[in-house]
């Protein structure tokens, strides 16, 4: 199959995009969200996939086994904007969930996010993960991603990433504009990545406090389980083996999952430089970022 040509980055609403999420925007605008419905929102590569898997496998790995083997998580979990080539949109799959809740994916900085989940008060899950892993992994994404613009070599990548010339705008704006509206929408748990390396179990019992689950102990064995990252990377069905727009001889989708890989790609300067431009960029106090634990 031949690959599309890769796109290119415009300003869309004062954040920078590509032609692949905002070809359906008024359909992605008009949305009808549902008081159950539950969104999962992150900045790209900071578990996305992760946080969905177990979200599906809290709410329905018991009820519909059959599901978690036979229907990839991008399907189980729709990425609300997307629009790509050859594949149903993301708002038409999120419309034909037959799941309730619906579970919806969307890394969407918080002001483009559709009106009706605000008026619907649903509950929403933001996976927040460090700058520097980010960065590494979005590049390593966009290397095998062909819905992804060409993201040249690792200094250039990380000079676009710094002066937030990313798909979905720059992560500082992004992981700062949900924490400040976790003040006041109630029905959004903010979750770091780093915690859920860490402690995978005490994160997956916040998830049931904020969601009100409360699987018995081995159900909650059964899914720490399954969503380690090994686990997933082998699982056919989560990592994204059967998405023919990504190439995984490049990189695979899901490449290592640790945290304070960047010391393998950052240079002590390019560490020193990013580490400056962060101290003035990230002026909240109460994002405590880690980039090792």
């Amino acid at each position: 199959m031949e690959q599309p040509p890769r796109p290119k980055l415009f300003d869309f609403h004062g954040v920078s995009m590509t032609k692949y999420f905002t070809d359906n925007w008024d359909n992605v605008q008009n949305f009808k969200a549902r008081p159950d419905d539950i969104l999962i929102a992150t900045y790209p590569k900071a578990g996305t996939t992760w946080v969905s898997h177990i979200l599906d496998l809290l709410y329905f790995g018991q009820t519909s086994p059959e599901r978690q083997t036979s229907i990839p998580i991008h399907e189980r979990v729709p990425f609300l904007e997307i629009n790509s080539p050859s594949l149903p949109t993301g708002t038409d799959l999120a419309e034909k969930l037959p799941t309730s809740p619906r579970l919806i994916k969307t890394h969407l900085p918080v002001q483009l996010v559709p009106k009706s989940f605000w008026e619907q008060n649903c509950r929403i899950v933001y996976v927040a993960r460090n700058a520097k892993d980010t960065a590494v992994s979005y590049f390593h994404f966009g290397r095998m991603n062909m819905l992804q613009p060409e993201p040249g070599d690792w200094s250039s990548f990380l000079h676009g990433f710094m002066e937030g010339k990313m798909v979905f705008g720059p992560w500082y704006d992004h992981v700062t504009g949900w924490w400040e509206k976790k003040q006041t929408h109630s029905k959004l748990l903010y979750l770091f990545y780093e915690d859920l390396i860490k402690d995978t179990g005490r994160e997956i019992d916040h998830l049931c406090s904020f969601l009100g689950l409360s699987p018995s102990a081995e159900e909650r064995e059964t899914v720490i389980g399954r969503v380690q990252f090994d686990s997933m990377k082998k699982n056919k069905m989560t990592n994204y083996s059967t998405v023919q727009i990504m190439d995984l001889k490049v990189s695979p989708f899901m490449r290592k999952g640790k945290v304070a890989d960047w010391k393998n790609h950052f240079t002590v300067a390019q560490s020193e430089q990013f580490d400056e431009d962060y101290k003035k960029r990230m002026k909240h106090p109460m994002q405590q970022f880690r980039t090792e634990v």
